[in-house]
């Protein structure tokens, strides 16, 4: 199956082959990078969401803040 798809990232015009057009068809070499630095956005999202997901009504933080008075 060939997969075109247009600058917005919809398809654009889908093709099936068979083996003899398969042999024909140029291949790009470019490829996507993925990167999730520390700074990013979906870093910070996801960090938060684990957090609260581990301690959704933040004891963790209160013992810690009693234990530090004593």
């Amino acid at each position: 199956m060939l997969l075109e798809i247009d600058s917005k990232g919809l398809l654009a015009k889908k093709k099936l082959l068979d083996i003899n057009d398969m042999k024909k068809v140029k291949f790009i070499e470019d490829e996507t990078n993925i990167s999730y630095s520390k700074k990013s956005f979906v870093y910070d999202f996801l960090s938060s969401m684990r957090q609260k997901i581990n301690d959704p009504l933040g004891v963790r933080a209160k013992k810690r803040k009693k234990v530090n008075q004593q």
